[in-house]
């Protein structure tokens, strides 16, 4: 029976299989690998298991052999050439005046193709870029235009919370996330409070969405009449977390009591 292994390209990028064959591997371990542009460099990050081979989908690509000291040097070499060549191409940018952001390059192992991701607010006319490029280096070129929660991946830095942001932290995909979500919450829907460096709602939002929406079925909906005490109120506010809920009565003084501490009417 075959083995695969999951690999990565980048810290947080997607993770692919591939068969390892008998090879020896353990998470951490750098290894060159077959892909659909040549040979690349990764990092294993699922340990080795058997598998039975897929009659309807592609066979897994292989991988070629662990990374060596030459192939780290190379490596070395690659990130070198995507410094030099991002600077270079930036130049370029601005004498041409598109009106396009760079901001990152990635070379392929080997150096044989380079990769330009950018942002730009339409389509933008690259080819003269592009013929610069490709003469100053002799390689493949491709231009790549991303979006913006794209960019912010790439990029990373910090976010409100003070840590790096999630999704160049560990977030290997992007969910759905909606101004729902920061409703039911009981968020300020202040664009600036609720939106991340890309200025999108904050990917976070969606971490404790299912939590709330089940808690929130235990509690009386807002605007619900209920009896405190003897007194009826109606619903004004959750506080779902605490499993709390404040009550307004009609001479407008609010009580704020545990879920299971009042009836519904």
């Amino acid at each position: 029976m075959k083995r695969k292994v999951g690999v990565r390209f980048k810290a947080v990028g997607k993770i692919y299989d591939f068969e390892c064959g008998a090879f020896v591997l353990e998470k951490g371990s750098t290894v060159i690998v077959e892909t659909e542009h040549g040979l690349g460099f990764g990092i294993v990050v699922t340990i080795p298991v058997a598998y039975e081979k897929d009659t309807v989908g592609p066979p897994l690509k292989k991988v070629c052999r662990t990374a060596s000291e030459e192939d780290f040097r190379q490596r070395d070499k690659d990130i070198a050439l995507e410094e030099e060549s991002y600077y270079f191409c930036n130049e370029k940018i601005r004498e041409l005046g598109l009106e396009m952001n760079l901001f990152s390059v990635e070379s392929t192992f080997n150096s044989s193709k380079l990769t330009f991701f950018f942002t730009a607010e339409g389509r933008v006319d690259f080819r003269e870029l592009v013929k610069i490029l490709v003469k100053q280096y002799r390689i493949r070129i491709e231009m790549r235009q991303v979006g913006i929660r794209n960019q912010a991946k790439m990029a990373g830095g910090l976010g409100k919370c003070g840590r790096e942001i999630c999704c160049s932290s560990y977030l290997s995909k992007f969910e759905p996330v909606s101004i729902r979500m920061a409703k039911s919450q009981g968020l300020a829907l202040n664009p600036t409070k609720i939106s991340g460096l890309c200025g999108r709602l904050m990917c976070c939002l969606t971490f404790e969405n299912d939590t709330y929406l089940d808690l929130k079925k235990r509690a009386p909906k807002i605007g619900k009449t209920v009896l405190v005490e003897g007194k009826e109120g109606k619903v004004a506010r959750h506080n779902v977390i605490c499993n709390r809920i404040a009550v307004r009565f009609e001479d407008g003084t609010e009580i704020e009591k545990r879920v299971d501490e009042v009836e519904i009417c």
